[in-house]
């Protein structure tokens, strides 16, 4: 019986432990009067580059913005990873503002950076952030940008034209016309 026992409080120690992470933590809302979700806590399946504080001497990880051509959305750009970035027709370029919060983060991820974005097929002076409750959010063009929960490879742009208000972004900071 006492194996038993063991086994149980493990099992129960572990199902704590999942569910306690799966709570997260809440952030307090800068000028925005609505709780903030943190985005890396939102979307597991397609986590943020990390921005390491480096040993000394050792450099930092650069977020790499790529023009890529996707299949049914021509060249648009990507993250790191290979995912294809998205604007938001209810934000605003310029100057830049959000408008995606609350449970439209938890579909839309807001493309939070390091201090160092490198670029390739984009044009760096068109890289930009925006202030997002103290973290910068890349932009494009002044466009903020976004990756889609329901792309979950590189190379997907299953949030084409969603809601007819969400595209992938051109490497201009235009939306794509492409259909998906």
């Amino acid at each position: 019986m006492i194996p038993r026992r063991i086994v149980l409080s493990l099992v129960a120690g572990l199902a704590s432990t999942l569910l306690l992470g799966a709570c997260g933590s809440s952030n307090s809302a800068g000028s925005d009067s609505t709780a903030a979700v943190d985005p890396a806590a939102s979307a597991p399946t397609t986590p943020a580059p990390a921005a390491s504080t480096p040993a000394a001497g050792a450099t930092t990880t650069a977020y790499t913005v790529t023009a890529r051509a996707v299949d049914g959305v021509g060249t648009v750009v990507t993250d790191t990873n290979g995912m294809t970035l998205y604007r938001y027709d209810k934000d605003e370029p310029n100057p830049s503002k959000w408008t995606c919060k609350g449970a439209c983060v938890q579909t839309w991820i807001p493309v939070i950076v390091p201090e160092s974005v490198q670029t390739s097929g984009v044009e760096k002076s068109l890289i930009g952030t925006v202030h997002r409750d103290g973290r910068p959010q890349l932009t494009l063009a002044g466009w903020p940008l976004y990756r889609y929960v329901g792309d979950t490879a590189a190379g997907q742009a299953n949030g084409q034209g969603k809601d007819n208000q969400w595209y992938a972004v051109a490497p201009s900071g235009q939306k794509s016309a492409a259909t998906g």
